[in-house]
C-alpha cells in the first residue's frame, strides 16, 4: 500500500434543468456511487454472456484502498452541527483522516429540494470548491492519525464533464480562491471534460445560449471564467504557465462511444456527431501546455470506449477506474510516443504527383493478466492519432514526426508481492493504410480497406531499482509477438532525459524493419519515470 492516500474531492458534471438539480441533490454521492453492470462474451461460443460488475468508484475506492466518506448523523462536513466521526473504537477523536472521499455537493443550493431551485455560473461553483478545500484542510490537520499539518495538506480533485472546468476555473481564475486553497491540490484527474467547450453539429456553444447556464460551454465564456485569453485558433484548452499542480500532475481520461449516450433519445449524439463520447468531442476533452521553450505538449491522457454517461458510461467503468488509481497512487509513469522515420507510397502512384493521405495510428495498452485495457485508441472509434501523408514528409516540421498516443501509470507490486517485482504491459501498435489521395482525387487503386501498414503488439518488463536502494539502474526487456512469440526477453537500454526520467528507444519487429511500399518505418519510444 502506497502512504500518499490525501483525501479525494468529487466535483460531479452539468446538471441542466431543475429535476435534475434535485436527483442530484437527493443523491449523497451525486452519482459516483453509481456502478454497472454489462455483459461481456465468454470463451465458451455455446455458452451465454456473462455478466461482468463494476461495483462504482466510490465502493471500489472505500473497499480496495481504504477510504471512507465523511457523512456523520446524517450531515456533511458543511453543515455547522457535523461532528466528528468516532474511530474504529468507538472513541472521539478530532477532525477526519486523510483517507476520505468528499463529495463537493455544489448543485445542493440550485436545486428545489435543498435551495431555490436557480442555476449558478461556474465562478460562484468554483469558488464554493476552493472553500470546501481549506474546510477539509482544517479537519484533515486536526485527526491525530492523519499526520498531515495544514502546510503539509494535499488533496485530489476527480471531476466529470463540467466538474473539470469548475476546477480549472478555481485553479486558474486568482479571483475565485486563495492561494492556500490552489498549493493544496496534489493531482487532478477529469473524466470526460469539455476542456474546448462543447460543439453542436459543429459549431461551439453559443453565447445567448443563457438558460440554465447552457452558454457555461462557449469558449468566448469559458475564456472569461478560466481567465485565460483563448489562443489564436480560438481554443481554450491549454493550461496557463505557473498553474498549481503543474501541468504533469493532470490527467484527462476520454470517451470515444457515442452509441451508448441516450441524452435526449439519441439527439445529443447525433449532433455531437462522430469522435465523441455522445457529448463531448474526443479533440475537445484532453489539455495541454506550453514548456519552458514555448513548445505545445499533452497533458496525461488515455483513451477507452465509453460514453459521456449513462450505463456504458466513463465514471462507472473499470478502465477509467484503473487509470484514476494508478494516477492517484501508482509509481511508475510511462508516456508512450511512436516516432515516424519513413512512409512509403503505392509504387503506383505517380513520383510527381501531388499526394496527401491520413495516416492512423492506433494503440491498445494492457497491464499483465487483466481483461480491460488502460488506453485504447482505434480507428472505428475515432480516436487514433493521426497524421497526414505532408506532415510526415515535412522537413521543415520534423516535430511532426514524433506522434504521442497515451499516458500509462504503473502499481510497483513490490511492495506486497517480493516475488515479483516486475511491471509489465502489452502495447499493440496499429498503423492503418491510408486512403491516398492524389492530384486532389481519391485514389482506390490497390487499396484494401482496414488493412495495416503495421500492427504488431509489443510486451515490455520493467524492473525497477530495489526499494530503498541508491542504484538508479533499471532492467527493462521487451519482445514483438511475431519476432518472440509475445516473451519480454531482448533487453534495451536507456538514456536519462529531464527531470530524471529515462528514455527507452524500441525498434519495430521485423515485419517493419524494411520499407515496403506502401509502408512505415519507425520506433516505440517510452519515457519512463518514478511517480508519487
Amino acid at each position: 500500500m502506497s502512504s500518499n492516500r490525501y483525501p479525494i474531492i468529487y466535483v460531479r458534471g452539468y446538471a441542466m434543468t431543475a429535476s435534475e438539480r434535485d436527483e442530484t441533490a437527493a443523491d449523497p454521492f451525486c452519482g459516483f456511487n453509481v456502478g454497472s453492470t454489462v455483459y461481456r462474451a465468454t470463451v465458451d461460443k455455446n455458452a451465454a454472456a456473462q455478466k461482468f460488475v463494476f461495483e462504482s468508484p466510490v465502493v471500489r475506492l472505500l473497499s480496495e484502498y481504504g477510504y471512507q466518506n465523511v457523512y456523520q448523523n446524517g450531515l456533511d462536513i458543511l453543515d455547522p452541527d457535523w461532528k466528528t466521526p468516532p474511530d474504529d473504537t468507538g472513541r472521539d477523536v478530532d477532525g477526519i483522516a486523510s483517507t476520505s472521499i468528499v463529495i463537493y455537493r455544489y448543485y445542493d443550493a440550485g436545486s428545489a429540494l435543498l435551495g431555490d431551485g436557480q442555476a449558478r455560473d461556474v465562478k460562484t461553483y468554483a469558488t464554493g470548491l476552493g472553500q470546501l478545500i481549506l474546510r477539509v484542510r482544517d479537519l484533515v490537520s486536526q485527526h491525530p492519525g492523519a499526520g498531515l499539518t495544514k502546510d503539509e495538506f494535499r488533496c485530489y480533485l476527480v471531476a466529470h464533464s463540467m466538474g473539470g472546468l469548475v476546477v480549472r476555473a478555481f485553479l486558474q481564475n486568482h479571483a475565485l480562491g486563495t492561494p492556500e486553497a490552489r498549493a493544496s491540490v496534489d493531482k487532478v484527474f477529469t473524466f470526460a471534460t469539455p476542456h474546448n467547450g462543447i460543439d453542436v453539429a459543429g459549431i461551439n456553444v453559443p453565447t445567448w445560449l443563457s438558460a440554465s447556464e447552457m452558454n457555461t460551454f462557449n469558449r468566448d465564456k469559458m475564456a472569461d471564467y478560466l481567465d485565460t485569453p483563448a489562443a489564436a485558433d480560438g481554443r481554450v484548452d491549454c493550461l496557463p504557465a505557473g498553474i498549481q499542480p503543474s501541468p504533469e500532475r493532470f490527467f484527462c481520461m476520454i470517451g470515444s462511444n457515442r452509441g451508448d449516450y441516450e441524452v435526449a433519445q439519441g439527439l445529443s449524439r447525433m449532433f455531437a456527431g462522430q469522435g465523441s463520447d455522445g457529448l463531448v468531442r474526443i479533440d475537445n476533452a484532453a489539455l495541454w501546455y506550453k514548456d519552458d521553450a514555448g513548445k505545445l505538449k499533452p497533458t496525461a491522457r488515455a483513451f477507452t470506449y465509453r460514453s459521456h454517461s449513462g450505463f456504458f458510461g466513463i465514471v462507472n467503468s473499470e478502465e477509467a477506474y484503473q487509470n484514476l488509481v494508478r494516477f492517484l497512487f501508482g509509481d511508475v509513469r510511462v508516456d508512450l510516443w511512436f516516432d515516424v522515420d519513413q512512409v512509403a507510397l503505392p509504387p503506383d502512384i505517380p513520383k510527381d504527383a501531388d499526394v496527401d493521405a491520413l495516416y492512423q495510428v492506433e494503440l491498445l495498452a494492457a497491464p499483465r493478466g487483466k481483461r480491460w485495457y488502460l488506453s485504447r485508441r482505434v480507428a472505428e472509434e475515432d480516436s487514433p492519432a493521426c497524421r497526414t501523408h505532408k506532415e510526415l514528409t515535412d522537413a521543415a516540421n520534423p516535430g511532426n514526426k514524433s506522434i504521442y498516443l497515451s499516458t500509462v501509470f504503473l502499481a510497483n507490486r513490490a511492495k506486497v508481492d517480493p516475488n515479483r517485482r516486475t511491471l509489465a504491459y502489452a502495447m499493440t501498435l496499429g498503423v492503418r493504410v491510408p486512403d491516398y489521395q492524389v492530384n486532389k482525387k481519391f485514389w482506390l487503386d490497390g487499396h484494401y480497406e482496414g488493412s495495416s501498414l503495421y500492427r504488431d503488439t509489443l510486451i515490455i518488463e520493467m524492473e525497477p531499482p530495489p526499494e530503498g536502494s541508491t542504484s538508479h539502474q533499471w532492467n527493462v526487456k521487451y519482445g514483438w509477438q511475431t519476432d518472440t512469440a509475445g516473451q519480454a526477453s531482448l533487453p534495451i537500454s536507456y538514456q536519462q532525459v529531464i527531470d530524471g526520467k529515462l528514455e527507452f528507444v524500441v525498434p519495430l519487429s521485423q515485419q517493419g524493419a524494411a520499407l515496403s511500399t506502401p509502408g512505415i518505418t519507425g520506433r516505440v519510444r517510452l519515457q519512463v519515470g518514478a511517480w508519487s
